[in-house]
């Protein structure tokens, strides 16, 4: 379950932040970075903040421009993220689940197939985990990382056919690293499957992305789970 984990740390949303440009893909609004021409697309899937916060572009920038992907960001949430001065937080869920979200993410990746795009990575960002781990289950993805996860069971990792990288934290009450370690198991039974599972430690839920610029060990391990994706994705999505 999403827990008041996904609501620490929140940030500043801004509709003009980060280096590209939002377009419509496969019906939805998206961030939008990187060689547009590339043949190799990167999806980032959004915890409940949504695709206009600061941090989660930047990452955006960071993969286009040191991997040279085609990153594309969705909208999920319609221009309706979570905002905690508007409503609560099971309330939000239950009008913004993770099942629609995997049906539009179909959506979006049909729209990349159609520009020409050949292989595709996904990134799932706690809400956005449920998602991508979905997406993996059949050939949509080539690709999968998980980054603090939502809602992820063990079920869902028995079935999984792309090679996943799953990356956690120590402190996290949503996806423990007892259920991690539960994950890992599964994985090892699944030769056909290149599987990677860390557990980072003295962080919670949420830090790859909702780190303190002011906390240098926080900032020092949300970027080496950055370069953790993105080494996980330059070895897969070509």
């Amino acid at each position: 379950m999403s827990g008041p984990q996904c609501c620490e740390n929140p940030p500043s949303l801004s509709s003009t932040c980060g280096a590209g440009s939002v377009t419509e893909i496969g019906g939805l609004k998206a961030y939008v970075t990187g060689p547009s021409d590339s043949k190799l697309a990167i999806l980032l899937v959004s915890d409940i903040h949504g695709f206009e916060a600061p941090k989660f572009r930047e990452l955006a920038d960071k993969t286009a421009t040191i991997s040279g992907f085609h990153v594309v960001v969705p909208d999920f949430f319609y221009g309706d993220p979570f905002n905690p001065d508007k409503t609560e937080r099971l309330v939000w869920l239950q009008s913004h689940g993770t099942d629609k979200g995997f049906e539009d993410a179909k959506l979006v990746i049909g729209a990349l197939r159609n520009k020409g795009i050949s292989t595709i990575g996904a990134a799932g960002f706690c809400w956005g985990g449920k998602v991508v781990v979905e997406l993996s289950k059949s050939d949509y993805i080539q690709a999968a990382v998980l980054l603090h996860p939502s809602r992820v069971t063990v079920d869902d990792i028995k079935e999984v056919k792309a090679p996943i990288a799953i990356l956690g934290a120590e402190f996290d009450k949503i996806s423990p690293p007892e259920l991690l370690k539960q994950f890992e198991k599964v994985l090892s039974t699944k030769p056909e499957v290149s599987g990677y599972v860390k557990i980072f430690p003295g962080v919670p839920h949420g830090w790859a992305v909702r780190y303190k610029d002011e906390d240098e060990t926080a900032v020092k391990l949300a970027n080496e789970a950055h370069q953790d994706m993105l080494d996980w994705f330059t070895k897969y999505v070509r």
